[in-house]
């Protein structure tokens, strides 16, 4: 008799143990579970340029490529346009210089970090999400020379950062290393069509 009483006893708190183990442990894989896909959702709009046939990383406008880029603008005026404006450094430093800016980003995640940025609301910046996009690095910058070459007027004025146009002809330059700004003159180019 004693020795059933115990086995019950015995069986009874193993399952209550058991139990209890079980709860700890479906709430420790829900944590994980949970940590993990939120950890997925953020960093995924970040990775996912990686995953592509082309690399296309955000590498953030230093302040000197921003201040090199003003320089390269400051006897214009009028509209200013950024194909990538990732986190909008450039768009907010144009629109606070009188630039109507607008900037164009593909990552969701920059565009959110770009609206969010308190001063591109009070300097009227337009930051717009690209559903097709044309890319300005190295291996597009020749389909992108086509587009702007046949589209803008020859008033414009083109600034790449990063990569320079592989035919056209700088009208000038500002910096060097990454912070390197190429300006090119719409004239000069379009005559070449």
């Amino acid at each position: 008799q004693t020795h059933d009483s115990l086995t019950q006893v015995a069986s009874s708190y193993d399952q209550h143990y058991l139990k209890g183990r079980s709860r700890i442990g479906l709430v420790v894989t829900g944590l994980v579970g949970g940590s993990l896909v939120a950890l997925y959702a953020v960093a995924a709009p970040f990775v996912a340029p990686a995953l592509r046939k082309v690399c296309l990383p955000f590498v953030p406008a230093t302040t000197t490529q921003v201040e090199n880029v003003l320089k390269a603008l400051r006897t214009r005026s009028g509209t200013l346009v950024d194909i990538g404006s990732g986190d909008g450094r450039i768009v907010i430093a144009a629109a606070k210089h009188g630039f109507r800016a607008s900037g164009f980003e593909l990552n969701p995640w920059l565009v959110c970090t770009s609206v969010s940025h308190q001063n591109a609301e009070t300097c009227g910046v337009q930051i717009i999400m690209l559903i097709m996009f044309v890319c300005c690095f190295y291996l597009q910058m020749e389909k992108l020379e086509l587009k702007l070459a046949s589209e803008l007027p020859s008033t414009a004025k083109v600034v790449t950062c990063r990569f320079p146009f592989p035919t056209w002809i700088p009208e000038s330059t500002a910096g060097e290393g990454i912070d390197t700004v190429w300006v090119y003159d719409a004239k000069t180019f379009k005559s070449h069509l």
